[in-house]
This record gives structure tokens, sequence and C-alpha cells, in this order.
């Protein structure tokens, strides 16, 4: 099998991965909210149609990089369609993906900009928006096979950023720790860990408005972040 079929074998299976995100009903309180959201939307957003289901991941599907979040934001990817896009994190997330060369353009306002990932992928957690931003466990417990058998498709990956704990967490169930790895992982900004198959995980703060209007988290903090993530893939051979 050519590299080329293989790679167009592993988009269509991502892609009906998706398709099967898409119509999750797995958990009641986030269907409503989400549902509810979608509905009422807010003020800014009363002239949109939202988009109101679990929202799919997206990327290049030869990732060496894979971006974990926490879940779609209710009025941004909720609204567009897209995670991390249409709200100020996805800004802040593209913005530094196009500067270490993992995107075509430096901001994304909805599916359908022309936002193109290049060695990149960005996925989330939790598929569904969530009250308070806070999916309990056993609504990440009923997503946890969809991120599992993403990174089983992303054959390539290399490097995981993780944005935020929970993402860190999630991470770290999901693909396990290195055998040489001891003592528990501790979340610090920028902290490096290696997981089973030869994969780092990096951390990093989210970049919320909690975080980036405080200055918790700073543009060239993030920044270093997906530096180091470039510099590690570009010394993978």
């Amino acid at each position: 099998m050519t590299p080329q079929m293989a790679s167009g074998k592993t988009s269509e299976s991502i892609a009906l991965l998706q398709d099967r995100i898409i119509t999750c009903g797995l958990c009641p309180r986030l269907v409503e909210w989400r549902e509810t959201v979608a509905r009422e939307k807010v003020r800014r957003f009363t002239d949109q149609a939202y988009w109101g289901k679990p929202v799919p991941s997206f990327g290049d599907p030869r990732a060496r990089l894979l971006v974990l979040g926490l879940a779609p934001a209710a009025h941004g990817g909720n609204r567009t369609g897209r995670i991390f896009t249409g709200d100020r994190s996805g800004d802040w997330l593209f913005r530094a993906l196009h500067k270490a060369g993992f995107a075509n353009q430096p901001a994304s306002v909805d599916r359908n900009d022309g936002l193109r990932l290049r060695d990149c992928y960005v996925t989330a957690a939790v598929r569904c928006a969530p009250p308070q931003n806070k999916p309990s466990p056993r609504e990440n417990a009923n997503c946890r096979p969809y991120l599992l058998r993403e990174l089983e498709l992303l054959k390539r990956v290399r490097v995981i950023v993780a944005l935020g704990r929970f993402a860190f967490a999630a991470a770290i169930a999901s693909v396990g720790l290195d055998e040489q790895s001891s003592g528990r992982p501790e979340f610090k900004h920028a902290a490096q860990l290696h997981l089973t198959g030869g994969v780092t995980l990096i951390a990093s703060f989210h970049p919320s408005q909690q975080n980036t209007f405080t200055g918790k988290l700073t543009e060239p903090m993030f920044d270093h972040v997906f530096t180091g993530a470039r510099k590690i893939i570009d010394e993978t051979l």
C-alpha cells in the first residue's frame, strides 16, 4: 500500500468517526445544554444559526502534533461547528499555530473560512459544550472512546499539547505514561512528559480569557509551547 493510499484511508476513517461524533446523544445534560444555548443564543449572535451539536475535531490526518482542549465553548464551537473557532481562545490558538508553521492563517471565525492545518490536528476531551465548562466524570468517560479512536487513527502523532489541567489528565489517561516516568505527573505550564509510544506531552495553561486577561498566560508563554513542539517534531525522524 502506498503512503498516499494509506493517508486516504486514514482520512476516510477520521471522517466517518466525526460523522459518528456529530450524532452522539449519550449525555442528556449536555444535549439539553448545547441545544438550549443554540436556541436562546446571546445578543451579539442572534442573527446566526448555531451548530448546537457535538463538535467534530479537524486537521491534518498525517499530523505529528495533536492539540487537545477541554470542550467546545458555548458560543464558540457550539455556535460555529468547529472546535476553538469563533472565540477568544481560538484567536490565541490559531495565531500561535500560524506563527509556528502549523496553520495557513492566524485566525478562524467559522468552519468555512479557509483555515488549513499543516502537520497538526485539533481535538477536545469532551465534544459538547458543558455548563460552566465543567463536564461530569461520567460525561468525560462517555467521550473518551472518541479520543482513543482518534489516537489510533492519527498514527504519526509525536507531540500532544494539552491546553489546561483537564486535557493534561485526559492525555495521560488515554496514552499512558512511559515506563521510565516516575512519580505523579505535575501540571505546570510548558512542562514536558514522556508518554508511551514515544509521544511527548507538553502542558499549557488554557488560553481562556480568565488566564489571558489576568496575565497568567501571555502570548510569548503560549508561543513558547508551540515552538517547543515544533522543535521536537523537526528532530523526529
